[in-house]
């Protein structure tokens, strides 16, 4: 993989552009790609945002967002756009398996493959050009970086701002984790500089929620969560049935790992969710509590040193215990023991 400086020269030429993400896009997903999205069309580039699958409501809001196109809502257009187009930018995931249904498309196409990510691991013989960057904050500051250091941050518009500032508020947990560095600090005052309303964005995330999630917060808290303090760990389960209950949607679980980390003493968080064809798991940690390898090792995922993800194809009973037993057997080497 090519450093992403060398299609700088490369900026002016319009193309066929296609933008994809990971699967269930977050802020930092969906606000990278309609961030870029909004840039390479100021250089007269066709532009087309893909994302594998359908996305939270409350993102429904950002600039572009209404053009956006779920492949497995439309397979046929999205496959035509991606077998014409001339660039690929590959946004916030390190290996294609993260498209899911889209990845085989994305491999069988000729066009040139461009990373943007900041997760560990990425797997760099996928694509032609790129950066990955595990110190940045979100992809919507190696964005921003990408627009800065390409000569063209006078491109930079109100627009492109919102988006950004979604993604970077979404993977800094609003600027407290310690990936919001003095750098990003300064970008959003550059942000702030297009006219950037910053509360409206805030509340379009995190004040944009129905009834029934407030009250499936509370059952999933007072029922499906266990505390362990001998391995300073707290765990969520959520069955189907519950999903089911209170209505969830896409994006109404987004969160829900964080709490648990408020409890004193609690470095580690994992919720656990039972979807059709899998169990879907999240991990949150403090400190010196590595969940990435952690999810790597036991349930095939993996992302950052605080925050990863997983997956087991075990009944959601069976991943229950199966996190139960490694948690016992490896607490001390995750520095999650009393000792």
């Amino acid at each position: 993989m090519q450093p992403i400086h060398h299609i700088f020269s490369q900026l002016f030429q319009p193309r066929k552009v296609v933008i994809t993400t990971h699967q269930k896009p977050d802020p930092d997903a969906m606000g990278s790609s309609l961030g870029l999205y909004h840039f390479l069309r100021s250089f007269g580039h066709e532009v087309t945002v893909i994302s594998p699958t359908n996305w939270a409501a409350f993102l429904d809001w950002m600039p572009g967002c209404e053009g956006v196109i779920n492949y497995e809502m439309n397979r046929e257009k999205s496959e035509g756009l991606v077998q014409g187009a001339e660039w690929i930018f590959c946004l916030d995931f390190n290996t294609l398996v993260r498209t899911k249904s889209l990845a085989p498309v994305i491999e069988r196409s000729s066009a040139t493959k461009v990373l943007i990510d900041h997760h560990q691991q990425p797997a760099i013989e996928s694509f032609q050009f790129g950066i990955s960057d595990t110190s940045k904050s979100s992809t919507c500051e190696m964005v921003y970086d990408f627009i800065v250091e390409s000569g063209h941050g006078d491109q930079l518009s109100q627009s492109i701002a919102e988006c950004l500032y979604a993604g970077i508020i979404g993977d800094t947990g609003s600027f407290r984790f310690p990936a919001a560095s003095a750098s990003v600090h300064r970008m959003v005052a550059r942000l702030k500089e297009t006219g950037l309303n910053h509360t409206q964005i805030h509340e379009n995330i995190y004040d944009n929620f129905l009834e029934n999630r407030l009250r499936f917060i509370g059952h999933v808290l007072t029922n499906r969560m266990e505390i362990s303090y001998e391995y300073n760990t707290a765990l969520i389960y959520i069955p189907k049935s519950d999903l089911l209950r209170y209505e969830i949607r896409t994006g109404d679980t987004e969160g829900l790992v964080n709490y648990p980390l408020s409890i004193q003493g609690i470095k580690m968080a994992a919720i656990v969710i039972d979807r059709d064809e899998e169990r879907k798991w999240s991990f949150r940690s403090k400190g010196n509590v590595d969940v990435n390898t952690f999810a790597r090792r036991f349930f095939e995922g993996g992302g950052h040193f605080n925050a990863s993800g997983g997956r087991s194809s075990a009944s959601l009973e069976e991943t229950v215990r199966t996190f139960k037993k490694v948690l016992k057997e490896n607490a001390s080497e995750f520095n999650l023991d009393n000792k």
